[in-house]
């Protein structure tokens, strides 16, 4: 059983511990007004069977029994009200906390996760956990309290017949208990499955123009018809397995509820039993099963909640990114100036400027235990020093600037920027030191300016122009209809792969880091604008160590040096021109005319 998982989700919810308290005592007057409104029916019985009732007695019964019920009511509805109340503060924490955690996760998480399973956690799982805290939170309390009343007063009434309905209930509990065990797994499966589906819809939605590009759109829709499908079937059997739970003990409750009447009327008979004692005891025979069979008819939405929450909770503990707070040095930006100084919070030195002088010492690296994708690579990188990697694909070259950024921990080796081992500065101070412009553009929803200013929040509007000039932005920003003001939505889909691209470009420029990454940064500019964009990008990586991974060789010829990157070790290093008299293979492959990978 998930009592874990449960327990956790409650945690959750008795951060409204004040609120829990009065839904309780509500959820209490609720449960205990069902059950003394039926034993108040014994006198009024009893009267009438012995001719003893008059309209007075009658009527002032009525009066009682009406106003227990009314405040029933009353304690029913108010509790509800809480637990909707109660049971959104508990979801909106589970999903602050969940996307707190994303952000600390590594990248390693998002590389093997599809974003519409992360996705299906945020909707399809958050939302079970909603409707479970809605009803079968307070569901569980009132049964417990009705159990524990009904009990009692059956005990008072008639012992004998108490002990006939604990054995008959204690069967059915026992069998519920079995159905219950039976239908756990199935939820799982389904959620994971639920999962999946979205996953794959939100993969064909994003790309949903390649689709129509190659005219994948009937493979598509058997693709999905299959998972849909699937996705169906498991539904269908955790629902059926769930959903039988509930008529088989409400009708086994039936069973108990005849057993006891017909033992009962036999006490009637025999024993002196009277008619109202009878009347209430079956009533609360009747009751004590109800409580069984209300919580089985919540299995489908408790163990859908389960299952979800245990989807959320294996996100949340996921082992997360170096402690970003603990590190030994820190790197402070100093206000208003371009420089970043390094300043060691745990020892008695003075911060210095950071230069950017990155070193890789003898590094390996896998993505899988195992299999190296870097094999003891070692590379110096003066500052302001301009570094091109290329080689073919799959060589390592995207690898190093993930490694570099401490996107994924090295296996072996050492990675230093100034002398300081990367892996002992503040992982957030790290990469605001280091700018990056990938091939892979992605812009959010917000104006042109806000997109410019992200790469530095306190840029002034000044700084976010200028950088955009530099990048050559500036000429297509200005024929926009709002200019720097103009709305972007859905990653910028109203303009053009290449100025998408010079809007990274902008934001890489603004941020003024010490340390810049172009991964294929101008993969998506035509020729003519790389033309016009080269005096900007040669000012951008001024003063600025620079790594650059480039298909065309105009951004690589003026490194100053050149590494050829072949299964994970460097084949060749040097200028232009030293490899070019070398006439290897970066001379093959520029006299080849043929495009680096």
């Amino acid at each position: 059983m998930k009592g874990k998982t449960f327990l956790r989700v409650l945690k959750f919810a008795a951060r409204s511990r004040a609120l829990i308290a009065v839904a309780a005592v509500c959820a209490t007057i609720f449960a205990l007004s069902n059950v003394f409104s039926m034993y108040i029916l014994r006198p009024l019985m009893n009267s009438l069977v012995e001719g003893t009732a008059t309209a007075r007695s009658l009527a002032q019964g009525i009066a009682v029994l009406a106003g227990i019920y009314l405040l029933g009511v009353l304690g029913r509805f108010a509790q509800q009200f809480l637990m909707v109340r109660i049971s959104q503060d508990a979801v909106k924490a589970m999903r602050e906390e969940l996307f707190e955690k994303l952000q600390k996760l590594p990248l390693s998480y998002f590389d093997n996760t599809p974003n519409g399973d992360t996705m299906s956690c945020f909707t399809n799982d958050l939302d079970a956990i909603t409707n479970m805290l809605n009803t079968a939170v307070m569901g569980l309390l009132i049964a417990a309290v009705q159990l524990a009343v009904t009990l009692g007063l059956m005990l008072y009434t008639h012992w004998q017949l108490t002990l006939l309905t604990l054995v008959l209930s204690g069967a059915i509990m026992l069998l519920s208990v079995r159905l219950l065990k039976t239908s756990e797994g199935k939820y799982d499966r389904q959620q994971a499955q639920i999962g999946v589906l979205n996953a794959y819809a939100e993969e064909i939605v994003s790309g949903q123009k390649i689709v129509k590009l190659f005219g994948r759109e009937e493979i598509t829709e058997a693709e999905f018809d299959a998972l849909n499908e699937e996705t169906c079937r498991m539904q269908e059997s955790a629902q059926y397995s769930g959903g039988i739970i509930e008529p088989v003990l409400a009708n086994l409750c039936r069973g108990v509820y005849a057993v006891t009447a017909l033992a009962g009327g036999l006490l009637c008979v025999s024993r002196g039993f009277d008619i109202g004692g009878l009347t209430v005891f079956v009533y609360f025979a009747g009751n004590f099963c109800a409580p069984v069979a209300e919580v089985a008819s919540q299995v489908s939405s408790i163990f859908t909640a389960l299952a979800g929450a245990d989807r959320v909770f294996s996100v949340m503990d996921r082992p997360e990114e170096a402690d970003l707070e603990s590190a030994p040095v820190r790197i402070r930006r100093e206000a208003g100036g371009n420089r970043y100084r390094a300043v060691a919070e745990y020892a008695a030195v003075d911060g210095r400027e950071v230069k950017g002088h990155v070193l890789l010492e003898h590094v390996s690296f896998g993505y899988t235990p195992g299999v190296q994708i870097l094999k003891d690579l070692s590379v110096d990188v003066p500052a302001g020093q301009k570094l091109a990697i290329v080689g073919s694909t799959g060589a390592g070259k995207t690898t190093i600037i993930n490694l570099v950024n401490r996107f994924y921990e090295i296996d072996s080796g050492k990675i230093s920027i100034d002398g300081t081992d990367v892996r002992d500065i503040c992982l957030e101070d790290l990469r605001r030191c280091i700018a990056i412009v990938l091939q892979d553009t992605h812009l959010f929803t917000g104006t042109v300016r806000e997109n410019i200013r992200y790469g530095r929040l306190e840029a002034t509007d000044q700084e976010v122009e200028d950088a955009a000039r530099l990048a050559s932005a500036d000429s297509f920003i200005s024929h926009l209809e709002k200019g720097y003001d103009t709305l972007l939505e859905n990653d910028a889909a109203n303009l053009s792969q290449g100025q998408r691209q010079l809007l990274s470009i902008a934001r890489a420029a603004v941020s003024r880091a010490p340390i810049l990454i172009l991964d294929e940064a101008t993969s998506s500019v035509d020729t003519l604008t790389e033309k016009h964009i080269q005096e900007g990008m040669d000012r951008l990586m001024e003063n600025r160590t620079t790594f650059v991974i480039a298909h065309r060789l105009s951004t690589v010829r003026n490194a100053d040096q050149i590494l050829y990157l072949d299964a994970g070790r460097i084949l060749e290093q040097g200028t232009h021109e030293e490899l070019m008299d070398r006439k290897g293979r970066y001379y093959s492959l520029y006299t080849g005319k043929t495009g680096l990978n």
